[in-house]
């Protein structure tokens, strides 16, 4: 594996996925639990607090979001039917899914550790710039754009496990490198596929690095809210972006242009604390 390339590695992680000899993340039994009760319609709040209260540090989490200035209650919630009730179950299901994404990331070496730290840190920012532009956009929910920041590089972990179990492609950074930029979004995809996520978050994982594209009814979509977002977040780290952002449809698609200050739109500091 020392010279492989993208294809060739692509092709060695899927087969190890399909032998079982690595498993896909997954999420945790309760946020598992919610998202299938508030898509199959039926669940009372009373039943969605139960399966939340399974978890006490999601539960704890939750109540903490749903009396953060985010969320702007007017009086204390005290308990988690109380937050459901507050939040609506649309955006318990995702804060809920989104909470329990840090759990995803748990490393078992130095590697990936480190690894799996930036990621984090870079989703949790772009989610942050993400949420706060969709509130900018009255078609695109918030909470949506939130977790589809929270996901974007999701395909990176099963990368990095494979690659872990090669010293010499460990210590190839370049490599190693090369092959999480090539190769996340597909990955990604796949896992958005066995998680049961919906086409628009899979669409954003496979499609967020396509710099070229067009928008399929020519208005702005959560694919372009991840780019202007993950190019905000380059910019803010003084790193270089991947292109030209002028030439980005993204922008104008969402009424802004690539010099916006995305530090002045309220929430992105909130959310930031509350994913970190």
């Amino acid at each position: 594996m020392q010279a492989v390339t993208p294809q060739q590695f692509l092709a060695r992680l899927k087969e190890e996925i399909e032998k079982d000899r690595i498993t896909l993340p997954t999420l945790p039994e309760v946020a598992l639990k919610v998202r299938a009760a508030v898509e199959g319609g039926k669940a009372t709040a009373s039943q969605l607090a139960d399966m939340i209260a399974e978890d006490a540090a999601l539960s704890a989490r939750l109540l903490q979001v749903a009396n953060s200035p985010l969320y702007r209650a007017r009086t204390e919630i005290t308990n988690l039917q109380m937050a459901i009730m507050r939040l609506g179950y649309d955006t318990v299901r995702t804060l809920i899914t989104g909470l329990a994404m840090k759990q995803v990331f748990q490393p078992d070496s130095a590697l990936l550790e480190r690894y799996f730290r930036d990621i984090w840190r870079t989703s949790v920012d772009v989610a942050a710039i993400s949420r706060a532009l969709a509130t900018l956009t009255p078609h695109l929910d918030a909470e949506h754009a939130l977790l589809a920041g929270l996901i974007h590089q999701i395909g990176k972990l099963p990368i990095l496990v494979l690659a872990n179990r090669n010293q010499a492609l460990a210590r190839d950074q370049t490599a190693l490198d090369r092959l999480l930029d090539e190769l996340h979004p597909a990955i990604g995809a796949l896992i958005l596929s066995h998680w049961n996520f919906p086409d628009t978050l899979r669409q954003v994982v496979s499609d967020y690095r396509q710099w070229n594209r067009q928008s399929p009814d020519g208005e702005a979509d959560y694919v372009d809210i991840i780019q202007v977002a993950y190019l905000e977040h380059l910019a803010s780290q003084g790193e270089e972006p991947p292109v030209d952002p002028t030439t980005i449809g993204a922008f104008s698609r969402l009424g802004l242009t690539p010099d916006i200050e995305v530090v002045e739109i309220e929430g992105i500091d909130e959310t930031r604390q509350i994913f970190a």
